[in-house]
């Protein structure tokens, strides 16, 4: 089965489904935003946030828009209009229904949204890591910034790495990163 095909843009009527994930993830972490807030970020950057459609069913969502490096989105805020234009794309949100973990689903999302960000000419990806999620991160590449982001719980940590330049090769090692290979 071909998933790559399922990811698709956020439409109007996935909101309930993503209100039910989202609060799933983060309700126990006391860092749910609800709707008008997550509504705000697709609407501030909607070619950077995805919906995961696995045979009909909503199995995910990744939400990201362009941010200043060392800044980050506040939690509760609503977004003011369009984003402002960065050469940062911060990943704000990925969630994989509880069911459907450790499949790659999370890692399909992520790769997707790198060839989108690459693509669109961003040169970095960054993102705040909850809840106990910065090994997963720092395993694809994330490294700690020097900001540790307010409101998103004690553990929280401002990651982020920089993307390759270029068309995405075919077959791009995850190491590749580690290398430190300066890059003209």
């Amino acid at each position: 089965m071909h998933h790559a095909s399922l990811i698709r843009h956020i439409a109007a009527g996935d909101w309930p489904d993503i209100t039910v994930l989202e609060r799933g993830a983060y309700s126990r972490l006391g860092l749910s935003e609800g709707r008008a807030a997550l509504e705000a970020k697709v609407s501030a950057s909607p070619t950077t946030c995805f919906a995961l459609d696995l045979t009909g069913r909503l199995a995910g969502y990744l939400l990201a828009l362009p941010y200043a490096e060392s800044a980050y989105p506040d939690l509760r805020g609503a977004e003011a209009g369009p984003a402002l234009p960065s050469r940062n794309l911060h990943l704000h949100d990925i969630v994989v229904a509880e069911d459907l973990r450790h499949q790659g689903l999370a890692r399909l999302l992520l790769s997707h949204l790198t060839a989108t960000a690459r693509h669109q000419g961003y040169e970095r990806i960054s993102l705040v890591a909850v809840g106990g999620s910065e090994t997963f991160w720092s395993a694809r590449g994330f490294t700690a910034g020097p900001v540790t982001p307010a409101g998103y719980g004690p553990t929280a940590v401002y990651m982020s790495r920089a993307l390759p330049a270029g068309p995405a090769p075919r077959r791009e090692s995850e190491k590749w990163a580690d290398a430190g290979a300066p890059r003209a």
